[in-house]
């Protein structure tokens, strides 16, 4: 026979080993007592207690790390961490206070790197399916890479720690999410524009070549002119020195503007606006979705509030006898009013009348009818008469 005792348990996961009537963790979400066998080692039991108090530190760091005052906190420490690597490219500043300045960029690395660490802890490896999260990751990790010998060169990239704002402000994500959003189509743009750069080299290098070697000799001479004109990069004296010798190249130099700067350009704000306005709909999406499910949350907390009223409301009302009278049927209840008083005004409800109308038909006067029911004689005899009923023979 074997012998039973109480576990307490908590919600989180279902550690290996503890599983059935082993696991230390329920679904409920709330400590809730369980039995274990005696019979199983008592390593086991202890193993389910750590796991148990694990999940709880787990729990307790990730509210941590996803807090208000946390996020604030890390977002000064990147402020403080970028005005330091610009201080160091300052000769004069790192004389004066060259110790300073290199503990606040050590210090900084160290929360950072402590930060990483608490959110691998929290969230386990679900940390790595956040893309920002992966890029912190990324950050954090050049920095932490020797910078002496070959690798001086990542000295320089310490300053991608200043990146990590976009990270940790969530209107500068809103911003990184539109511009990716905006990429399939700004990619069609960029085809486009190629294809208008790549035919205007070669007529310009087949019209001006000879002219203006200096701008348009090769093919790819005339397309890194053609770019620098697109810019908007002196190209007044470009094509003044070609007018020189063409006077009607104004025409090409006009078409190719229009097309290529008011044309082409502005497609990419097109599209930008395009995917900003998808984005956000698809965030009104979401919040909408969740709006609604709250509500039906909460509705569905009234009418579980309401079902309980009315249960214990039901609970209040007059308490059937078990006991019915001889002359009636099995199971027919007996409403059995303690210490009632006679209401003369007072009139019978369906229920109430249904009862009457069957002691009635058996055979029982109005009066004890009356009496019962907590109700006056002629109000018990309006019922019936309005009912029409007559005593069975």
């Amino acid at each position: 026979m074997l012998v039973f005792r109480p576990v307490r348990r908590v919600a989180g996961e279902y550690p290996h080993g503890c599983r059935g009537r082993w696991r230390g963790i329920v679904e409920s979400g709330r400590y809730a007592d369980s039995l274990a066998p005696l019979d199983k080692p008592v390593s086991m039991i202890a193993w389910c207690r750590i796991r148990r108090i694990s999940v709880l530190q787990r729990e307790r760091v990730r509210n941590l790390v996803d807090s208000p005052r946390f996020q604030k906190f890390i977002i000064a420490i990147i402020l403080l961490n970028a005005l330091s690597l610009g201080a160091e490219t300052s000769d004069s500043l790192m004389s004066a206070a060259g110790g300073v300045i290199s503990f606040v960029d050590t210090a900084a690395l160290m929360i950072f790197v402590v930060e990483m660490l608490l959110k691998l802890y929290a969230y386990r490896l679900a940390y790595f399916r956040d893309p920002w999260n992966c890029f912190d990751f990324a950050v954090v990790g050049v920095a932490l890479l020797p910078s002496s010998g070959g690798l001086s060169v990542l000295r320089a990239f310490r300053i991608l720690r200043a990146l990590r704002l976009v990270s940790a402000t969530p209107s500068m994500r809103k911003v990184v999410t539109n511009l990716l959003a905006a990429m399939p189509g700004m990619g069609s743009i960029l085809g486009l524009l190629a294809l208008v750069l790549y035919v205007a080299a070669v007529m310009a290098t087949k019209l001006f070549g000879a002219v203006t070697p200096e701008y348009f000799g090769s093919l790819g001479t005339s397309m890194w002119t053609l770019f620098q004109i697109m810019t908007g990069e002196a190209w007044p004296d470009i094509a003044r020195t070609v007018m020189q010798e063409k006077p009607f190249a104004w025409v090409f130099f006009l078409g190719y503007i229009l097309l290529s700067t008011f044309v082409v350009l502005n497609l990419f704000l097109a599209v930008m606006v395009t995917a900003a306005d998808d984005v956000r709909e698809d965030e009104n999406r979401e919040r909408h979705e969740q709006e609604a499910a709250d509500e039906t949350a909460s509705y569905t907390a009234i009418l579980g509030e309401l079902t309980s009223l009315r249960a214990e409301v039901r609970s209040l009302r007059p308490t059937t006898d078990a006991q019915a009278p001889a002359g009636l049927g099995v199971g027919t209840a007996v409403i059995r009013i303690p210490n009632s008083r006679v209401h003369p005004g007072r009139q019978l409800d369906d229920a109430e009348i249904a009862h009457a109308v069957q002691r009635y038909r058996d055979g029982e006067p109005i009066g004890r009818i009356a009496e019962t029911l907590g109700a006056s004689h002629a109000s018990v005899r309006s019922s019936l008469q309005r009912r029409g009923i007559r005593r069975s023979r």
